[in-house]
């Protein structure tokens, strides 16, 4: 099995975009860890390292693209909090193209314990208008998704995360993604499974557990959750009537709360939500937290079957 961390595909993005001179990499201190650093070794005059001032790495790159630059901007998922303000007054409110990629998000990147754990970095940049979310499953998906942002005329917000899981993807496979457009993995009858990064991996592990048992799940890689691919769900609802979210995130806000508000408003199903369920995290092993926290593959799978039930 290929294994891949997301957050390396972030930084092999931007070193396919550096034949574009107006596309500038901006970092807090992390270059290191959000793999920013792989365009700063080679393309050092094209990179602006702020030290640990996240508020101003926000700034600088919203003046940085309205001055005809293409910034990507990095540093953790909780750290980019710190910048919120500025991302909304200065970058959101007036619809400034600064891509901002927030690594190490959600409670499986473990041993950097809570106070390090993102749980809420999706739900927060969903809120704000004009703002893109994406959360890619892997590192090839990162890649193409990074790149494809470089066209974007509107800010956006890429969670990426540390540690390896399985690729879910090839070059080839990773030619049909799109911002915007969830990817059918697995198709199946029964209950629709949609699920974002790292969660994606175990979803199709769940998907082929159940299907021992005579249940047929269709498997989303929802890598794009602003704007929500609203026409695949309301054709799993038709096709399937039943969901499952799953995701490395809190519940609330994140991919289920926005699958949740689609359902609601346009075709009602069941829905049950793997998550986060409204706690911080603690330190530990990334698997081992997910266990714990009811988000395992027996999470998924047991789930999957509540769904069903409540058709």
């Amino acid at each position: 099995m290929t294994m891949g961390a997301s957050r390396d595909g972030y930084g092999a993005a931007l070193l396919k975009l550096a034949s574009d001179p107006t596309v500038v990499v901006v970092e807090a201190d992390l270059g290191k860890s959000t793999k920013s650093q792989n365009f700063r070794k080679v393309y050092p005059e094209r990179t602006i390292s702020l030290g640990i001032s996240e508020q101003n790495m926000m700034l600088v790159s919203a003046g940085l693209a309205t001055s005809g630059y293409k910034p990507f901007a990095s540093t953790f998922a909780i750290f980019t909090e710190r910048g919120f303000e500025q991302v909304r007054n200065g970058i959101a409110r007036p619809n400034i193209p600064v891509h901002i990629c927030g690594s190490h998000g959600g409670i499986h990147t473990g041993t950097d314990g809570s106070s390090a754990q993102s749980i809420e970095d999706l739900a927060i940049y969903r809120t704000l208008p004009n703002m893109l979310v994406i959360h890619p499953s892997d590192d090839i998906s990162t890649e193409m998704l990074t790149i494809q942002l470089a066209d974007m005329n509107s800010p956006s917000y890429t969670r990426t995360a540390r540690n390896k899981t399985p690729r879910i993807y090839d070059a080839d496979s990773a030619s049909r993604l799109e911002i915007g457009k969830g990817v059918t993995l697995r198709e199946g009858n029964d209950v629709a499974i949609i699920a974002c990064g790292v969660m994606v991996s175990k979803s199709l592990d769940a998907a082929a557990e159940l299907a021992k048992e005579g249940v047929e799940a269709t498997v989303i890689d929802m890598h794009t959750i602003k704007p929500l691919d609203g026409e695949l769900i309301s054709n799993l609802a038709s096709r399937c009537g039943a969901f499952v979210t799953v995701e490395d995130h809190s519940i609330i806000g994140g991919l289920g709360g926005a699958v949740a508000e689609h359902l609601s408003s346009n075709c009602p199903a069941p829905l049950e939500r793997i998550g986060v369920k409204d706690h911080f995290g603690q330190s530990g092993g990334g698997d081992e937290l997910l266990e714990k926290f009811g988000m395992g593959i027996n999470h998924i799978i047991e789930a999957s079957k509540v769904a069903i039930q409540r058709k």
